[in-house]
C-alpha cells in the first residue's frame, strides 16, 4: 500500500469533514454532534496509526527526527481540542471559535506533513519500508474502523 497516498486520502477526508462542519450554524447542534464525532473517529484512528507505525521510523533518522517530534506535538494539541469540542455544548460562539482553531491546526499539520515531512521521508525511507508501513496503517485502520462501527 502506498503510504503517502493513504495518508493523503485520510487528510482529504478530514479536511472535507471539517469544511462541512465549519459550514454548520450554531442552531445545527445535531449535525455538529454527528460531524464532530466523525472527525474525532477519523483523526483518532489516523493519528494512532501514524504514531504507532510511521513516526517511530521517522524519529530513527536524523533527516526526519525533528519533524516527527513536531508532528507528535501537533497531534497532542489536536487531541486536546477534539476532546473539548466533543464534550462541550455545540451551539456556542466559543465552540465555533474552537472549531476554527482545530481546523487551522489540522490544516497546518497536513501542509507540513505532506510537504517537508513526506519529502524527507521519501528520501530517507526505503520504498519497501514505506510500503510495509502503509500496509500496517491500512490494517490498523480497518481493524479499528470495525471496532468503532460495532461500538
Amino acid at each position: 500500500m502506498d503510504l503517502y497516498k493513504l495518508l493523503h486520502e485520510d487528510h482529504q477526508k478530514v479536511k472535507s469533514l471539517l469544511n462541512e462542519l465549519e459550514d454548520t450554524t450554531e442552531r445545527a447542534e445535531k449535525s455538529r454532534e454527528r460531524l464532530i464525532k466523525e472527525v474525532e473517529m477519523e483523526l483518532t484512528i489516523h493519528s494512532e496509526a501514524e504514531e504507532k507505525f510511521f513516526y517511530p521510523r521517522l524519529r530513527e533518522m536524523s533527516e526526519t527526527k525533528d519533524l516527527a517530534y513536531e508532528a507528535l506535538e501537533e497531534h497532542k494539541v489536536v487531541k486536546t481540542l477534539l476532546t473539548e469540542l466533543v464534550s462541550e455544548p455545540k451551539g456556542t460562539d466559543e465552540w465555533t471559535a474552537k472549531l476554527s482553531v482545530l481546523k487551522e491546526n489540522v490544516e497546518h499539520h497536513i501542509e507540513e506533513e505532506e510537504g517537508p515531512l513526506f519529502s524527507k521521508a521519501k528520501r530517507s525511507l526505503a520504498r519497501e519500508d514505506a510500503e510495509m508501513i502503509g500496509d500496517s496503517i491500512m490494517a490498523y485502520k480497518e481493524e479499528h474502523a470495525e471496532v468503532e462501527a460495532e461500538g
